[in-house]
Protein backbone atom coordinates (compact mmCIF):
# COMPACT_ATOMS: atom_id res chain seq x y z
CA UNK A 1 0.00 0.00 0.00
CA UNK A 2 1.49 3.12 -1.13
CA UNK A 3 1.84 6.21 1.73
CA UNK A 4 -1.01 8.15 0.28
CA UNK A 5 -3.16 5.32 0.57
CA UNK A 6 -1.83 4.10 4.31
CA UNK A 7 -2.65 8.06 4.97
CA UNK A 8 -5.96 8.03 3.43
CA UNK A 9 -6.71 4.79 5.51
CA UNK A 10 -6.13 6.73 9.02
CA UNK A 11 -8.20 9.82 7.77
CA UNK A 12 -10.88 6.92 6.93
CA UNK A 13 -10.29 5.09 10.46
CA UNK A 14 -10.59 8.50 12.14
CA UNK A 15 -14.37 9.75 10.52
CA UNK A 16 -15.70 5.97 11.04
CA UNK A 17 -15.22 6.75 15.39
CA UNK A 18 -17.41 9.81 14.78
CA UNK A 19 -20.06 7.61 12.75
CA UNK A 20 -22.81 9.37 11.21
CA UNK A 21 -22.73 12.48 13.76
CA UNK A 22 -22.85 15.80 11.00
CA UNK A 23 -22.14 17.93 13.63
CA UNK A 24 -19.04 16.28 15.21
CA UNK A 25 -17.24 15.98 11.99
CA UNK A 26 -17.95 19.79 10.87
CA UNK A 27 -16.29 20.53 14.36
CA UNK A 28 -13.38 17.60 13.93
CA UNK A 29 -12.31 18.82 10.52
CA UNK A 30 -12.13 22.87 12.04
CA UNK A 31 -10.22 21.45 14.31
CA UNK A 32 -7.83 20.04 11.96
CA UNK A 33 -7.57 23.24 10.10
CA UNK A 34 -6.45 24.43 13.09
CA UNK A 35 -3.29 22.32 13.38
CA UNK A 36 -1.94 24.14 10.21
CA UNK A 37 1.25 25.61 10.77
CA UNK A 38 1.05 29.41 10.51
CA UNK A 39 0.81 30.66 7.19
CA UNK A 40 2.98 33.76 6.35
CA UNK A 41 1.68 36.28 5.84
CA UNK A 42 3.59 37.65 3.04
CA UNK A 43 2.10 34.70 1.33
CA UNK A 44 -0.87 35.60 1.44
CA UNK A 45 -1.06 37.24 -2.08
CA UNK A 46 -3.85 37.01 -5.22
CA UNK A 47 -1.58 34.52 -6.80
CA UNK A 48 -1.30 32.06 -4.04
CA UNK A 49 -5.44 32.17 -3.79
CA UNK A 50 -6.96 29.18 -5.33
CA UNK A 51 -9.36 29.49 -7.91
CA UNK A 52 -12.31 28.43 -7.88
CA UNK A 53 -13.21 28.50 -3.81
CA UNK A 54 -15.75 30.12 -2.41
CA UNK A 55 -13.61 30.95 -0.05
CA UNK A 56 -10.42 32.70 0.41
CA UNK A 57 -7.64 29.56 -0.09
CA UNK A 58 -3.89 30.26 0.08
CA UNK A 59 -1.85 27.78 -1.56
CA UNK A 60 1.94 27.66 -1.41
CA UNK A 61 4.68 24.92 -2.20
CA UNK A 62 8.33 23.92 -2.06
CA UNK A 63 10.35 21.07 -3.49
CA UNK A 64 12.78 19.41 -1.10
CA UNK A 65 14.84 16.24 -1.73
CA UNK A 66 12.38 15.14 -4.58
CA UNK A 67 9.03 15.61 -2.39
CA UNK A 68 6.61 18.17 -2.79
CA UNK A 69 5.58 20.33 0.55
CA UNK A 70 2.39 22.49 0.75
CA UNK A 71 1.29 24.98 2.92
CA UNK A 72 -2.05 27.02 2.67
CA UNK A 73 -4.30 28.48 4.51
CA UNK A 74 -8.35 30.01 4.30
CA UNK A 75 -10.24 32.62 5.67
CA UNK A 76 -12.77 29.95 6.76
CA UNK A 77 -12.50 27.27 9.30
CA UNK A 78 -13.87 24.38 7.63
CA UNK A 79 -12.01 25.13 4.29
CA UNK A 80 -9.30 25.08 6.24
CA UNK A 81 -10.24 22.02 7.59
CA UNK A 82 -10.50 20.95 4.21
CA UNK A 83 -7.20 21.96 3.11
CA UNK A 84 -5.56 20.62 5.77
CA UNK A 85 -6.69 16.78 5.26
CA UNK A 86 -5.94 17.08 1.35
CA UNK A 87 -1.97 18.42 2.73
CA UNK A 88 -2.08 15.70 5.39
CA UNK A 89 -2.60 13.44 2.52
CA UNK A 90 0.09 14.63 -0.51
CA UNK A 91 2.39 17.15 0.96
CA UNK A 92 5.67 14.98 1.59
CA UNK A 93 5.15 12.99 -1.19
CA UNK A 94 6.54 12.38 -4.61
CA UNK A 95 5.64 14.42 -7.27
CA UNK A 96 4.58 11.41 -9.31
CA UNK A 97 2.81 10.26 -6.33
CA UNK A 98 0.20 12.96 -6.44
CA UNK A 99 -0.05 13.51 -9.80
CA UNK A 100 -1.83 9.54 -9.74
CA UNK A 101 -2.91 10.00 -6.45
CA UNK A 102 -6.72 8.58 -6.17
CA UNK A 103 -8.05 10.56 -4.05
CA UNK A 104 -10.98 8.04 -2.27
CA UNK A 105 -11.09 9.37 1.64
CA UNK A 106 -12.84 11.85 0.04
CA UNK A 107 -15.95 9.86 -0.70
CA UNK A 108 -15.27 7.03 2.21
CA UNK A 109 -15.83 9.73 4.75
CA UNK A 110 -19.11 11.06 2.93
CA UNK A 111 -17.22 14.30 2.22
CA UNK A 112 -20.35 15.30 0.16
CA UNK A 113 -23.15 15.24 2.31
CA UNK A 114 -20.92 17.19 4.87
CA UNK A 115 -19.96 20.16 2.05
CA UNK A 116 -22.43 22.09 0.05
CA UNK A 117 -21.70 21.99 -3.63
CA UNK A 118 -20.10 25.07 -3.31
CA UNK A 119 -17.57 23.82 -1.22
CA UNK A 120 -17.34 20.44 -3.13
CA UNK A 121 -16.19 22.68 -6.27
CA UNK A 122 -13.60 23.98 -3.99
CA UNK A 123 -12.47 20.80 -2.96
CA UNK A 124 -11.73 20.17 -6.48
CA UNK A 125 -10.23 23.17 -7.00
CA UNK A 126 -8.14 22.43 -3.99
CA UNK A 127 -6.91 19.01 -5.54
CA UNK A 128 -6.57 20.13 -9.41
CA UNK A 129 -3.97 23.05 -7.75
CA UNK A 130 -2.38 20.87 -5.60
CA UNK A 131 -2.19 17.82 -8.59
CA UNK A 132 -0.60 21.16 -11.10
CA UNK A 133 2.13 21.91 -8.52
CA UNK A 134 3.23 17.89 -8.61
CA UNK A 135 3.16 18.27 -12.50
CA UNK A 136 5.06 21.99 -12.54
CA UNK A 137 7.75 19.57 -10.17
CA UNK A 138 7.89 16.70 -12.33
CA UNK A 139 8.55 18.94 -15.38
CA UNK A 140 11.35 20.78 -13.43
CA UNK A 141 12.66 17.03 -12.60
CA UNK A 142 12.64 15.49 -15.27
CA UNK A 143 14.62 19.07 -17.65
Amino acid sequence: MSEINSIQEEIIGEFEILGDDKESTIYYIMELGDQLPEFPEKDKIEDNIIKGCQSKVWLTSSLEEGKVHFQADSNTDITKGLISLLIRVLSGQPANEIINADLYFIEKIGMGNIIGSQRSNGLTAMIKQMKLFAIAYKAKINA
